[in-house]
């Protein structure tokens, strides 16, 4: 997230205090903390800090990446140069706050002995990836219960949590629980969910939540209206005091609400709609968070949807209706 900055007052040598000069001016053209930080999930093809570049082409300020081929448990070996070559990106772009999502085969709420050990070894190497790249949120689902009920569910899940944990004491990686549609027997349709794992968990300052927009809507929070919006602001306040915000995900939805199907669509060409999208972008509560984009990649009219997003939701952040451009959002 963006972090405030803080200004050495200046020191008595003339040397100290030109040094101090230069840190207020940098200070002062800085960009403001607590504005929106529009972000994309970006491919990894050709090496992760190609993330970072495709990020900052398009104009955004943070990017997510997945650190390994998220559909296989194992990934190829982080080398110095890969974590070089990242770290030097961000530098060069000025792209902060980047987010890592975990493999989609890691399942922490698995009954089954070997795939739950096995979800708990790949959930630890990817905290070690993350620390080693510098990337503090790394966002999980919950998992699949699959048969054997919620609170079993939960239980394995704050279980696997705390081992991860335990190997991977002393890391800054904030874990983040991401709340989900609901589909078969999926955790994290309600955020209750979440609450109730970092209730159970040992260290719940490690963890974090990210919300997503689709699958909060898919759940059945009503973001297209003002108590729909106000009911999830009002369950993420009831556990806030054990899960901070971390990370937010803004999708459209092409499923109708309470459908608990994940859809993804285009920023106001799903069924929420944009108000809900200008409501969270101006929610003083959440500005400064990442605000990262997971919606259908592809160009119309010779411009790539990730700016079109982008455009429509620098739009609504300023108050104004987003620009059309032909036919489309």
């Amino acid at each position: 997230m963006a972090r405030n900055r803080s200004v050495t007052p200046p020191a008595k040598s003339p040397e100290s205090a030109q040094i101090a000069l230069k840190e207020v001016a940098l200070a002062a053209r800085a960009p403001e903390p607590r504005a929106p930080l529009f972000g994309a999930h970006m491919s990894v093809a050709g090496g992760i800090q190609k993330a970072v570049y495709a990020a900052h082409a398009i104009g955004f300020g943070t990017v997510q990446v997945f650190t390994k081929n998220n559909n296989q448990w194992r990934g190829h070996e982080l080398t110095d140069a890969a974590i070089e070559a990242f770290r030097g990106a961000l530098a060069e772009t000025g792209v902060t706050s980047p987010v890592a999502h975990t493999s989609y085969l890691i399942n922490l709420a698995s009954p089954d002995e070997a795939l739950w050990q096995k979800s708990i070894d790949a959930m630890t190497v990817e905290v070690e990836r993350c620390a080693a790249l510098g990337i503090e949120d790394l966002v999980v689902h919950p998992g699949a219960h699959l048969g054997t009920g919620e609170d079993a569910g939960l239980a394995r899940v704050a279980a696997a949590l705390d081992e991860v944990g335990r190997r991977t004491r002393g890391l800054s990686v904030m874990v983040d629980l991401e709340t989900t549609a609901g589909q078969g027997t999926c955790l994290g349709a309600s955020i209750e969910h979440l609450g109730r794992i970092a209730e159970r968990v040992r260290e719940p300052e490690r963890l974090g939540l990210c919300g997503d927009t689709c699958h909060l809507f898919a759940a059945g929070y009503a973001l297209d209206s003002d108590a729909g919006y106000a009911r999830m602001a009002e369950d993420l306040e009831r556990i806030a005091g054990l899960l901070r915000e971390r990370v937010w995900h803004l999708n459209d939805s092409k499923r109708e609400l309470g459908s608990r199907v994940d859809r993804h669509e285009a920023i106001g060409r799903g069924k929420i709609g944009l108000e809900a999208f200008r409501r969270l972008v101006n929610d003083p509560r959440r500005l400064g968070l990442p605000m990262i984009l997971e919606t259908p990649k592809g160009v119309s009219d010779g411009e790539e949807w990730d700016a079109i997003n982008l455009r429509v939701l620098r739009g609504l952040a300023q108050g104004k209706p987003p620009r059309r451009r032909s036919n489309k959002v």
